[in-house]
């Protein structure tokens, strides 16, 4: 069972009401989550580090780690929490999520290329327009993509889930696959650019890019999306390129994700 941790003073602004930590809980049991425990950052990594010092600089804020149903994956960000719980409530309806074409331009383009068939053969992707990020909703936004990766996605290994700034970039999109040493790019928060097959060197013994690189490091070929200039967005199920990243200035936000088969 997931867990997810919202700092209670977001949650109650969000809610509109406040609880005291008794209330709260009876409201998670009544909705069919458990209330598991009142914490804050700096109890949470004294906890993990065993260290004092290590959370001097930590927040003092009350988070809530509450369990979510394994089927629930709706529940596993504050955003989606909150929602929940309105429409449990009766504060709110339950939401209609529609697509909806551009005001401006055209409807952007992924195109999936047949030798994606011999490593991670399907792939969706998706536009948010008009975003406007804080710095907790872009935490919250983060943190949910890394929940659904551990969960849903089988840690990868079935569904590979990849955002990226929309305004840095120029559509139609390819899906492709290609042999390691034709994939070269600056991966995520690095600098210097490197081959597909330099990066699987770099990454193993990061502490959580390794356990990621078995997926797909004996194949002939590694997937990756490139926009119509040829700058790479991703390599799934691994890592972004560092040209797309999401910022707190991103408005525009495409969505891609690729898998080894249909569910």
């Amino acid at each position: 069972m997931p867990t997810v941790g919202v700092k209670r003073d977001l949650l109650f602004k969000a809610l509109g009401k406040t609880y005291t930590d008794d209330e709260f809980q009876k409201l998670c049991f009544e909705f069919g989550l458990e209330l598991d425990e009142v914490t804050t950052e700096k109890q949470m990594i004294t906890k993990e580090q065993g260290e004092v010092d290590a959370a001097k600089d930590a927040s003092e804020d009350v988070i809530y780690r509450i369990d979510i149903p394994a089927n629930r994956y709706d529940l596993l960000c504050l955003e989606g929490l909150v929602q929940g719980l309105q429409v449990f409530l009766g504060k709110m309806k339950f939401p209609e999520f529609k697509k909806v074409a551009p005001v401006k331009g055209d409807l952007q383009k992924l195109v999936i290329m047949e030798a994606t068939k011999q490593i991670r053969p399907f792939a969706v992707a998706a536009v948010l327009r008009d975003v406007t990020f804080t710095k907790d909703s872009y935490a919250s936004f983060i943190d949910l993509q890394d929940k659904l990766h551990q969960n849903i996605c089988r840690k990868r290994a079935l569904v590979a889930i990849g955002t990226h700034d929309l305004d840095t970039l120029k559509g139609p999109f390819t899906y492709d696959a290609k042999a390691p040493k034709d994939i070269k790019f600056v991966p995520l928060n690095q600098e210097k650019a490197m081959t597909a097959e330099d990066l699987m060197e770099f990454y193993s013994t990061h502490a959580q890019l390794k356990a990621y690189l078995p997926i797909i490091r004996d194949s002939p070929v590694y997937p990756v999306i490139y926009d119509a200039n040829g700058v790479v967005l991703s390599l799934p199920p691994i890592i972004n390129g560092d040209h797309s990243k999401i910022k707190l200035e991103t408005r525009n936000v495409f969505i891609e994700c690729t898998a080894t088969e249909l569910t």
